[in-house]
Parts: C-alpha cells; sequence; structure tokens
C-alpha cells in the first residue's frame, strides 16, 4: 500500500494472528511467487480486536521487512488506504487467492451496507483464502478489506468488509508512522 516507509500492507486482522512467522507473497499465481516473499516483521491490531475479536475491528496492517536493501512498495507499487468512504457510491474491484486454487478469483461490482459499521460485495468464488484481500475502488484507493462479518463471510458467494472509518485511520497513521 502507499506509505511513508514503503513497506506496509493492509489485511484482515483475523489473517495477522498467531505467533508464526508471516509472509507476503504478492502476485503468486500457479506456485510461483514473481515478486519474492516478503516477511512480516511488525503487526498492527486494533484494540477492539486484540481484546475481544470484535468483528468491527477486523482490520489491520503488517510492516514489511525489505528484500536486499528494497521495499514491496519499490517493487509492486501501492494503493492509497482511505476512510470515510460512503458505502455503495462506486465499485469495487476484489482480488484474492482461494486456498482450493493456484490462481487468484477477481470480482467487480457495488458494495452495500449491512448495518452502520459493515458492507458486503456479492462476488463468487471468494472462499477460504481470501480473506484480507483488498477491496479497492475506480480510482485505485482501499476502500475496504475483505473480512468483518463472520470473518469475511460463510459462503463463496458473499464477502464483507469493515466500513473503514475514524478506527482505521488512527491504526494506519500509527502502523504507517512507525519508528
Amino acid at each position: 500500500m502507499d506509505a511513508p516507509h514503503r513497506d506496509l500492507i493492509v489485511t484482515a486482522a483475523h489473517c495477522l494472528g498467531g505467533d508464526g512467522g508471516l509472509v507476503f507473497v504478492p502476485g503468486y499465481r500457479d506456485g510461483r511467487a514473481p515478486y519474492g516473499e516478503w516477511r512480516v516483521q511488525r503487526r498492527f491490531l486494533p484494540r477492539g480486536w486484540v481484546e475481544g475479536r470484535h468483528e468491527d475491528s477486523d482490520v489491520g496492517f503488517a510492516v514489511l521487512a525489505p528484500r536486499g536493501g528494497t521495499e514491496v512498495q519499490d517493487v509492486v507499487g501501492g494503493n492509497r488506504f482511505v476512510t470515510g468512504t460512503a458505502t455503495g457510491v462506486t465499485g469495487v474491484t476484489v482480488t484474492g487467492y482461494p486456498d482450493t486454487r493456484e490462481t487468484p478469483v477477481s470480482c467487480t461490482d457495488k458494495p452495500a451496507a449491512l448495518g452502520r459499521t459493515q458492507q458486503r460485495v456479492a462476488c463468487p468464488g471468494f472462499s477460504g483464502g481470501t480473506s484480507g484481500s483488498p477491496w479497492v475502488n475506480g480510482d485505485g484507493e482501499v476502500v475496504g478489506v475483505l473480512g468483518g462479518h463472520d470473518q469475511g463471510g460463510t459462503t463463496p458467494g458473499v464477502s464483507y468488509s469493515v466500513v473503514l472509518g475514524a478506527q482505521a485511520r488512527r491504526l494506519y497513521r500509527r502502523a504507517a508512522g512507525h519508528p
């Protein structure tokens, strides 16, 4: 994602759990990692997720370690993280990597509100493994992250995201300004 230190990704908070070493593999396809594997070196999770796994807090950030002195954003670029956008004003494109296949699945649709803190989008094929996928609007801005309600959904045809508001904005600023 577009961030000052050029080393930040956004995902669902539930994707950043556990104590094991996590890696980010951009562009993964058919068993190949064209941009390499990037090790997660630090995680930023909202208090609501850490203290109670609250679905309205299911967004997190990860700082990636550089590879050979190069930051991930220098290799793959980055999208702006935007909060406070109205749900359903524009369509979003969601691209994810299901556990059951070696290629990504992608869909473009207009989100709909699910209450005031969650949003949903009808996209077929988003099964297990797609959590954390960014919702990117037509301006190339991340306006959602597959997660939230039921950790992103219980059926492969409907996916959810937290509505990105003040809590997500504060967490992004903290993660983007990391020392």
